[in-house]
């Protein structure tokens, strides 16, 4: 192949690459004004279910802002994005600090992503820890957090997020795990859903883990300081 050739290969990719790149601005734009009805996060869970199983139906209702609890919105910012408010889509101290305590374990037990950066996964993106598919998260953030306002983010990651096995979002994530709707969820409960996001599958299956019990009452402890959109 020669020189020239290998040039045009490669504007050709980069071509393709800022198409990809337009084709999920314009996705985000949209997501500004309507509600996403399915991620590529639930569509990969979708297909691992039916694989396993040979069914697949996801537990998914999409509820207002307003109509999820303000006991569940701070239990999660204090348990994922305690910045939250503060930052443009990356908390630099918490990714060090994320860093240095993987490095510290010889293996990833902590992974410092905001909750700007989790929608922007779950949105597009596969659920494998991959150079290409953390630099993609990463403009996808920078995205999110130019179009949309941080209610509105916070907004559809509350909708969207992973709650159990096939269980996705704040009133699917109520009525599953305690047989109430997304708006009455108590401090406990609240905290004890925050608790479950990081390894949601798991805690599903095993909810008498006293891992879970134990983060759940640090996350009430540091509900009261944490600062939500309104």
């Amino acid at each position: 192949m020669t020189w020239r050739r290998l040039g045009q290969f490669a504007l050709a990719l980069l071509g393709l690459i800022l198409l990809y790149q337009l084709w999920m601005l314009g996705w985000i734009v949209y997501w500004q004004w309507h509600n996403p009805s399915m991620t590529a996060f639930m569509s990969e869970q979708q297909s691992r279910l039916e694989s396993e199983t040979g069914e697949a139906v996801l537990q998914h209702q999409w509820v207002a802002y307003e109509a999820i609890s303000p006991q569940l919105k701070r239990a999660l910012v204090a348990s994922e994005d305690a910045k939250f408010l503060e930052h443009e889509g990356f908390d630099w101290e918490g990714i060090q600090a994320a860093w240095e305590k993987n490095l510290a374990k010889g293996r990833i037990v902590a992974g410092g992503s905001t909750i700007s950066q989790q929608l922007a996964k779950n949105l597009f993106l596969s659920s494998q820890r991959t150079p290409w598919r953390k630099g993609q998260e990463a403009v996808v953030t920078v995205m999110l957090e130019a179009v949309m306002d941080k209610r509105r983010i916070f907004e559809i990651y509350l909708n969207v997020i992973e709650w159990g096995d096939g269980i996705f979002g704040a009133e699917a994530a109520a009525r599953h795990h305690f047989r109430t709707s997304a708006a009455r969820l108590s401090a406990p409960q609240a905290a004890r859903l925050a608790a479950m996001v990081p390894n949601p599958r798991y805690y599903d299956h095993h909810p008498n883990d006293r891992r879970l019990a134990r983060k759940a009452a640090i996350i009430v402890r540091r509900m009261a300081y944490a600062d939500v959109p309104r």
